[in-house]
């Protein structure tokens, strides 16, 4: 009970602290799950990440759901499903109810401005971090550039684009597919 609790109310302070979406979750997660709580590794991070974007709902609650079911099994998962969405559902009712009488206060966009940069330093942060542990040789940064190309430029959905990726992957490693010349670092 004692560690459903804990997964609670660490997934409950992600959910109070984080402005921003999903993605803005990330790096708290990380911050808190595998360096703080050693509950999962990095490894294990970025797949619940790959995962988590690939189903359906917001990538962060995705996450908790697989770190509490990793902890505690199904009742895990729904504890810290729970405790992550609580927060966001609680001040989303709020502002739903009183954001029409303030939304116009030049104060309240300058806010939403802020907030709006200081997001997209947090997901630049998180992206920096998975590129460092994910893309390790050259192989691997051709599978990446690839990827963002499709992203960045075409219509490719991203499910067909993590598809595609995985595949790639498999067969770089049951092929041993290797581009010359070694690490990225």
């Amino acid at each position: 009970m004692a560690e459903l609790w804990e997964l609670f109310t660490m997934f409950f302070f992600i959910g109070t602290f984080t402005f921003g979406g999903g993605y803005a979750m990330l790096p708290i997660i990380q911050k808190e799950v595998v360096e703080k709580k050693e509950w999962v590794t990095d490894e294990e991070i970025i797949d619940y990440y790959a995962i988590g974007q690939c189903t359906p709902g917001v990538i962060a609650v995705n996450t908790a759901t697989f770190i509490g079911y990793k902890r505690k099994g199904i009742i895990g998962g729904i504890i810290a499903t729970i405790g992550v969405v609580s927060p966001p559902l609680i001040t989303i009712t709020i502002i739903a109810t009183f954001f029409q009488h303030f939304q116009h206060y030049e104060i309240v966009q300058h806010a939403f401005g802020g907030m709006r940069i200081g997001v997209v330093a947090l997901i630049v942060n998180i992206v920096l971090g998975m590129f460092k542990q994910t893309v390790k040789d050259r192989m691997g940064f051709v599978i990446f550039v690839a990827a963002f190309i499709f992203m960045a430029f075409t219509t490719f959905s991203p499910i067909i684009v993590v598809i595609i990726s995985a595949l790639l992957g498999f067969l770089r490693t049951k092929y041993g597919v290797e581009a010359k010349g070694g690490d990225v670092k």
